[in-house]
């Protein structure tokens, strides 16, 4: 299992199934589409078989050999908060529009693009993350046109000059990069703190970032938009070489207004700042919100949020957003995608849920086997015990990942990971394998919605069989058996496992035959 025919795979068959398109024409269409599929989301895509994923915000992202397998799901994050909500369609657009911008830019800088075996997944080359993010700006817009408002002029160690306008075009594109933090809040950092950080390296990124945006600001003019400002993200090879190797000039990373309307609002705005009636456009907006020029990106939550009150920089959670946003939200997304790209974004028909069609496609694909044992142990020192059912489990071609969660010292986290992996996309077994005075098959077996099968380290133990009501769990006490077990378990989602089972039962039957003849 995992990626060992992927080259030949990806020239012989489509990445991923075509969805039958439902074809909406006006903008009403659209709406009630979305509004009819506004619970097919994927906030999140849990697959134990890949091992732990790294949590994103908008992302589940697993590790695989020398590959990255990156979930894009359809969450959304607004001033560092992830919101209850999510939005429909959000991840495919973002990974259709970020597949397009590669290919349209792959002339300029590789990328770590491998293939798109499903809407929301992209498989990517392991890179060195360089950590820096690389911003540019083409207008004053945003946090930048904000600070600008309350007078700061240096931005990551530029002088910005006196007597501009919120929502003006700067003379040149700027460079402005951030650190990535994993929590909180990202850092301006100047070119010389960029270079400290790799050295060697500044100038090439502030390159390829600008060289970047100029592509992106010429193909967006192609479909009637304004590249606004962007963020890259880069990580090298194992030469050194520079990729790109996150979503590229999508609406999630970028802010992109319609040409036509930055026209004609424009205008508007800086005559009225010419009265002197407003002391800053942010003024002028409060008072004339017709005049806010509409964006396609992250902006429209944000605003959303404002307007409620919403506070960040007090704020312990975000408020949930209602059904109409929602619809917005997803709409501006799929409009964008398609204006951009070119192409009809192509509805998925919700037959399955979106979970559901990742597991059949990661599977089509080779990626996944479409099933996990789960082998949850109360210390280290059942380590041998563990490698014993994992090669047992693997005669039968079943992956198993192995976890230490003891009942006893380790509560809260064994029901944190059991709640975990209560949200797999793929089915799972547990089995329990703990000696001495077993708690953790009746711990499990409790919270777990997953079969529990107890097959302790210490040969037979009475205590996995007297577990209290609830507690569900199983006992099987030879590995062998317990692996036989679980392939049974199943053989109804992997198809490869039941033929292995019916050739095993063959092998032994033809062995009895044969030792028969011979008496």
């Amino acid at each position: 299992v995992g990626f060992k025919a992927w080259s030949f795979f990806w020239s012989c068959v489509q990445p991923y199934p075509i969805f039958p398109a439902m074809a909406p024409r006006s903008e009403e269409q659209y709406r009630e589409t979305i509004r009819g599929a506004i619970d097919y989301t994927m906030p999140q895509c849990i697959l134990p078989e890949l091992g732990v994923a790294k949590k994103g915000k908008v992302r589940e992202i697993y590790f695989v050999q020398d590959k990255v397998l990156m979930l894009t799901n359809d969450r959304v994050s607004a001033f560092d908060f992830v919101l209850d909500n999510s939005i429909p369609f959000k991840g495919m657009v973002l990974n259709q529009i970020s597949e397009w911008a590669m290919q349209q830019t792959a002339d300029i800088c590789p990328n770590a693009l491998v293939a798109s075996p499903d809407p929301n997944v992209v498989v990517q080359k392991k890179m060195k993350n360089t950590m820096v993010e690389c911003i540019v700006r083409g207008y004053l817009w945003g946090s930048m046109a904000a600070a600008y408002e309350k007078n700061e002029r240096s931005f990551c160690g530029l002088k910005i000059k006196d007597g501009l306008m919120r929502f003006q075009k700067l003379d040149e594109p700027l460079f402005t990069p951030t650190t990535k933090a994993e929590v909180g809040h990202d850092e301006n950092m100047t070119l010389a703190e960029v270079e400290a950080k790799l050295p060697g390296m500044s100038q090439k990124l502030k390159d390829l970032s600008l060289k970047l945006f100029a592509r992106g600001v010429e193909r967006m003019r192609q479909r009637g938009l304004i590249l606004l400002d962007t963020k890259y993200e880069f990580g090298t090879d194992e030469n050194g070489v520079l990729h790109v190797i996150d979503e590229v000039n999508t609406p999630d990373s970028s802010r992109l207004c319609d040409i036509k309307e930055y026209e004609e609002k424009y205008p508007k705005i800086e005559a009225e700042m010419k009265t002197g009636a407003y002391k800053s456009v942010g003024d002028l907006l409060k008072a004339k919100p017709e005049l806010k020029i509409k964006e396609y990106s992250k902006q429209y939550v944000r605003d959303v949020l404002l307007e409620k009150g919403f506070k960040p920089e007090s704020a312990t959670e975000a408020p949930k957003l209602t059904d109409d946003v929602v619809v917005e939200c997803a709409y501006r997304y799929v409009k964008v995608c398609e204006r951009i790209t070119g192409q009809d974004f192509v509805f998925p028909e919700p037959k399955v849920s979106p979970q559901e069609r990742v597991v059949e496609n990661l599977t089509a694909a080779g990626m996944l086997q479409g099933c996990c044992a789960l082998i949850f142990a109360g210390s280290d020192s059942d380590a041998p015990h563990i490698e014993k059912l994992k090669g047992e489990l693997k005669k039968y071609g079943i992956p198993s990942k192995a976890r230490i969660c003891s009942t006893h010292k380790q509560p809260s986290t064994l029901e944190k990971v059991l709640a975990l992996y209560n949200q797999s996309a793929e089915p799972c077994l547990i089995v329990a394998c703990a000696g001495g005075t077993d708690a953790l098959s009746g711990t499990a077996s409790f919270h777990s919605v997953w079969p529990v099968v107890s097959c302790p380290p210490d040969g037979w133990n009475e205590s996995c069989l007297k577990n209290p009501p609830l507690s569900s769990n199983a006992y099987i006490l030879k590995p062998s058996n317990l692996a036989r077990f679980v392939a049974q378990h199943f053989t109804c989602v992997v198809p490869s496992i039941k033929s292995r089972l019916a050739e095993e039962v063959q092998a032994k039957v033809r062995k009895l035959e044969k030792a028969d003849a011979g008496m």
